[in-house]
């Protein structure tokens, strides 16, 4: 029996990709998840998924993060990403990563299903094929995405938050962890990604079209911080003003 991860927050779209697995596959256990830290939680704790069907605009992540998350938790489950997004750079920047096919939720039941049986086999699915980037703007990005992979899955997770423009205090009380620990994590994220302070950091992510080709990230408003009457979210710009790179 397959047992697959369906990670989706809308429930229409979630009753779909269950009809459409059960095409696929008659007798598969399926488990869901609504937010990215919720489907790592499964993949941590849970025996192992035979596949992981990921839309990229689930709350708990910026971008193509989530993906590098949950690559980072589950390293040996192929990942199919289902989602309305279609630009030809993120197709490529996701194959870059290792998911193992990309389809569009615009597509009908029988083609999703004959792309979750198409990964299962082992091949490539990709809704209207395979994207040509040229070199000259591909290089950049994939070498920020293998920097990327080498942040721990905590690292990604303050750089996500990061890139949300919250700072160490703010970023300690969303992960339940000391400031102390933050900046020590702040420190290697700089260090990895080979620049010296968090505004480089989210310039560098630019490269990669984190928010223009997913969206915007969604609101965040810490308890903390609206108690202590703080600006939690900041622009690039405002970081860039305010703080100094880190000792």
């Amino acid at each position: 029996m397959a047992r697959l991860l369906i990670v989706e927050d809308h429930p229409l779209f979630r009753e779909a990709l269950e009809s459409a697995i059960g095409v696929a596959l008659t007798d598969a256990e399926m488990r869901e998840a609504t937010s990215i830290d919720a489907a790592i939680g499964m993949l941590s704790t849970l025996p192992r998924f035979d596949l992981i069907l990921l839309d990229l605009s689930t709350p708990g992540t910026t971008g193509l993060s989530g993906v590098i998350r949950i690559r980072k938790t589950a390293p040996r489950t192929p990942i199919l990403v289902v989602s309305a997004h279609q630009d030809p750079r993120l197709i490529s920047h996701l194959l870059a990563l290792g998911v193992s096919g990309y389809i569009s939720k615009s597509t009908s039941k029988q083609q999703l299903a004959d792309a979750i049986r198409a990964v299962l086999r082992g091949e490539v699915p990709v809704e209207g094929g395979i994207p040509r980037a040229s070199r000259q703007s591909r290089q950049p990005a994939h070498d920020l995405l293998k920097r990327l992979n080498e942040l721990t899955p905590q690292q990604l997770r303050v750089l996500d938050l990061i890139r949300c423009g919250l700072q160490n205090k703010h970023i300690a009380y969303e992960l339940g962890i000391c400031e102390t620990t933050v900046k020590v994590h702040v420190s290697e994220i700089l260090r990895k990604l080979h620049v010296m302070s968090r505004t480089k950091a989210i310039i560098e992510m630019e490269k990669i079209d984190f928010v223009n080709l997913i969206g915007e990230p969604r609101p965040r408003a810490p308890a903390q911080a609206r108690a202590d009457g703080d600006e939690a979210l900041m622009t690039a710009g405002t970081i860039a003003a305010r703080e100094a790179p880190p000792a």
